[in-house]
């Protein structure tokens, strides 16, 4: 322990990336907090998304309607495009490591390689393993159009409830959002004359990725913004990992 206090006093960088991934972990817990506490703020969001219609079968007690936007196929192709992004981005970091792994061994080189790495483990281990192969399998929340709010049969529950009836890929947290997420990150490893170029783009990619997934009523607006800050938070994570790992090494 006494080590590892070391690490993290000694080394600015180390030091940076645990304070940023401490404060994005208790922002992701507060905003956890206020959605369970407040679910109001997820019903309202999706219920501006929401057009209710008259059931046709004159049930006083059902809501009936659709989310609109999910049904409209310039917005339903953007979506699926941007889906993908996540992918392209990994694609782009892999190459970009296969470049660097064929250079000479100069320091800078060495720690962009373990830069890629470390960013490509974050995608991993965020939106497919956290997100997509534990969170949604078990959170059991349903997604807002499959509740009886918005024309669906299963009853709300808030985020961090565990006690929905959702069986499988559920509404928390959103992989969608995660991946969008994950973007963002990837501003930091761009060179510095091209982050106000691509930057300002991969923003807004990413906020419009998140919107969509709320317009459709695919997900509430909890689900969306702790989907997408998980990925900023494993990414702080995983560097802070990193650079307390590149500081014990330099002690040596």
């Amino acid at each position: 322990m006494n080590a590892l206090h070391d690490a993290i006093v000694r080394d600015p960088q180390a030091r940076k990336w645990v304070m940023l991934a401490l404060a994005l972990l208790f922002l992701w817990c507060l905003l956890l907090a206020l959605f369970h506490f407040i679910p109001q703020i997820d019903i309202a969001t999706s219920r501006a998304f929401f057009v209710q219609a008259t059931c046709p079968d004159s049930n006083a007690a059902r809501v009936c309607g659709s989310f609109p936007y999910g049904r409209d196929a310039l917005y339903t192709f953007l979506r699926k495009a941007l889906f993908y992004l996540p992918a392209v981005g990994a694609v782009v970091l892999v190459v970009a490591l296969a470049q660097a792994l064929r250079r000479h061994r100069a320091e800078r080189n060495i720690r962009d390689i373990e830069n890629y790495i470390a960013s490509l483990v974050t995608l991993l281990l965020g939106p497919y393993v956290l997100v997509n192969l534990i969170l949604k399998q078990v959170s059991e929340r349903p997604r807002p159009y499959e509740t009886d709010l918005f024309a669906g049969h299963l009853p709300f529950v808030p985020a961090g409830s565990f006690a929905g009836q959702c069986e499988d890929n559920c509404s928390f947290i959103s992989g969608e959002a995660a991946g969008a997420g994950w973007l963002i990150c990837l501003i930091f490893l761009l060179p510095e004359r091209l982050r106000p170029v691509l930057g300002p783009a991969i923003i807004v990619i990413s906020f419009v990725t998140s919107a969509f997934r709320v317009a459709f009523g695919g997900h509430y607006l909890s689900d969306v913004l702790l989907g997408w800050l998980s990925s900023p938070v494993l990414f702080a994570l995983t560097f802070a990992v990193l650079e307390i790992a590149r500081s014990w090494k330099n002690q040596r």
